[in-house]
């Protein structure tokens, strides 16, 4: 059973948050609209290799500041900062798709493989994101990292990543290639006001944990 909810958990975490690796989806789009689903495929390997370092030796690191208690606060208020300021970096970036799809141009002579690993090896907002999750999730022991079992959630956010960001990417083909209007607010509007929702989301929490208790005088 431990097994199983830390593939559901690992799973269920990462296909979300394969929504903030950014750039990288757009690297992604760029590449499946220019050659295909086979390579896109191999852009996703890459980027999938780099992130089973991230996600073990920030699992790790997490375990080790479980019981820091004033790093778990910085992290925390971190965490409110970091999903405005996704909110933001989404927003803005919208409008600098044509641009950006210009210099993932020049990388396209190259192994789609080779790219997702290169670029995901710069994608340093995932360091912080996976330090969060894994701290959160440990904290309120949504997954149990004992022995063997932390592989399971491993491969679980794995899977996660791949599958999260492959039908990001073919949804969002889909939508430009319509070129209907509710393709122009999916990632100015919709993704920013997502990534709103869950920065409100952790103010509440935040404000309940260390405000609403100090005022209780707990």
């Amino acid at each position: 059973m431990k097994r199983l909810k830390n593939i559901c958990v690992g799973f269920l975490v990462s296909f979300i948050g394969s929504i903030p690796l950014g750039y990288l989806n757009l690297a992604g789009l760029e590449i499946y609209s220019k050659s295909g689903l086979h390579n896109l495929v191999l852009f996703l390997f890459g980027v999938v290799f780099v992130e089973t370092f991230v996600i073990y030796f920030t699992l790790l690191f997490a375990r080790q500041l479980v019981n820091n208690k004033k790093l778990i606060k910085i992290i925390d208020f971190f965490a409110v900062g970091f999903m405005f300021v996704l909110a933001y970096l989404f927003y803005s970036n919208s409008n600098q798709t044509t641009s950006a799809n210009n210099h993932i141009n020049q990388f396209l002579m190259y192994s789609p493989f080779v790219i997702g690993v290169i670029l995901n090896c710069f994608n340093f907002l995932q360091l912080p994101f996976w330090t969060s999750w894994n701290l959160y999730l440990i904290n309120g022991k949504y997954i149990a990292t004992e022995k063997q079992l932390k592989y399971y959630y491993i491969a679980g956010t794995l899977i996660g990543v791949f599958l999260g960001m492959l039908s990001l990417i073919v949804t969002l083909q889909t939508l430009f290639q319509q070129a209907n209007q509710f393709s122009k607010y999916v990632m100015p509007v919709f993704i920013p006001l997502f990534f709103i929702l869950l920065g409100s989301i952790q103010v509440f929490k935040v404000y309940k944990k260390y405000f609403k208790s100090s005022a209780l005088g707990i």
